[in-house]
């Protein structure tokens, strides 16, 4: 029975399909005329990049240097429209996971984006008898997105997991290239400028011995052109992304290490407002600050009989003894509500592992 799941969920391999060493993925859309999606994977480290750009799979890399990982090309008919075969016993002991992305080919000169893209998905099919053993249907989130992570095996231990990932970039698959260390998509670095060449000052004639010497001729200065002025070129591995929480914030400016209510830390890249709350609060709860009670008094009111003045705010002798007793009631409350058990509705298929 295959598993669907909605994005950040994950599945256990082991668990899900036993024995299951070969696993072939599936990535498949719907797209008009003109548009031309291509399906990778890339094979990262610990450190959540390739050890070389030969761990780039893609249509001009069919295979891993190892062979575990072979880009099986367009599939023949079905739901996926591109394949990759990924031999589990096979992959090196360096790699730790291996992510799938799909990025529209000339998007930018096109002014082609996955706004236009339906249907979506990535799906883990066992080869033998091609049970499906989980899937996931992607969804951009902003429609601007010119290429998209949609899915990544990891190990986890003696195991090998599945995560829903839907991560999208405005930089096509140069942008997740860069993204993941890789450098054969990276534009060559613009040649210097050189100087023309000097014209040679031709050679004066020598003055006729009957006759009195001419002055010689007065040549012009031969002055060189200017270089032309190379035209900035952007710097390498920029590439806009949309805030991972909300692509509405705009650009993922702020790369931070982002954990999940169910798994392991990974790096994300949100908007600045995203990244500070994530990084000042204890994960995986990330609470935006509420505003704090109460508010302080304007400090062009007079002072009446009977305030008190502290630090530049002025209370009333009721206010402060209101304030006194909501404290005591927020308090009982406050105790009452540590006492109950939290209740947490799961709407994902999770592995109670502790963490991903």
């Amino acid at each position: 029975m295959s598993v669907a799941l909605t994005k950040g969920g994950n599945v256990s391999l082991g668990k899900q399909a036993p024995g299951l060493q070969v696993v072939r993925i599936g990535l498949g859309w719907t797209a008009g005329a003109g548009y031309d999606l291509d399906a990778s994977a890339l094979l990262c480290g610990a450190d959540g990049k390739v050890a070389s750009d030969q761990h780039f799979v893609f249509f001009n890399n069919l295979r891993s240097p190892d062979g575990s990982v072979r880009h099986q090309g367009g599939a023949a008919g079905g739901a996926d429209r591109e394949q990759i075969e990924v031999r589990l016993a096979e992959v090196s002991a360096e790699v730790e996971k291996i992510v799938f992305a799909v990025a529209i080919y000339d998007a930018a000169q096109r002014r082609q984006s996955f706004g236009q893209v339906h249907g979506a998905h990535i799906r883990v099919v066992d080869p033998d008898g091609g049970a499906e053993v989980a899937r996931y249907d992607v969804a951009p989130e902003a429609g601007s997105e010119t290429a998209m992570v949609f899915g990544e095996l990891y190990r986890h231990g003696a195991d090998w997991k599945f995560r829903a990932v839907g991560q999208g970039y405005a930089t096509g698959l140069a942008g997740i290239a860069a993204d993941f260390g890789v450098d054969v998509l990276q534009p060559a670095p613009a040649a210097a400028p050189t100087a023309p060449p000097v014209a040679a000052k031709p050679p004066i004639a020598p003055p006729v011995p009957v006759a009195p010497p001419a002055p010689p001729a007065v040549l012009p200065a031969v002055v060189p052109a200017a270089p032309a002025v190379a035209a900035a070129q952007p710097g390498p591995g920029s590439h806009p992304v949309t805030c991972f929480f909300d692509p509405s914030h705009g650009a993922g400016t702020t790369a931070v290490l982002w954990s999940p209510q169910w798994g392991v830390p990974r790096r994300i890249e949100a908007c600045v407002a995203c990244a500070q709350r994530v990084q000042t609060n204890v994960p995986p709860f990330y609470t935006p600050a509420q505003a704090g009670y109460p508010q302080p008094v304007q400090q062009d009111q007079p002072q009446l009989p009977g305030q008190q003045a502290q630090g530049g705010r002025r209370f009333g002798t009721g206010a402060l003894i209101g304030a006194g007793a909501a404290g005591l009631v927020g308090g009982a409350l406050l105790n009452e509500a540590f006492d109950d058990d939290p209740q947490v509705v799961v709407n994902n298929y999770y592995e109670d592992d502790g963490f991903f």
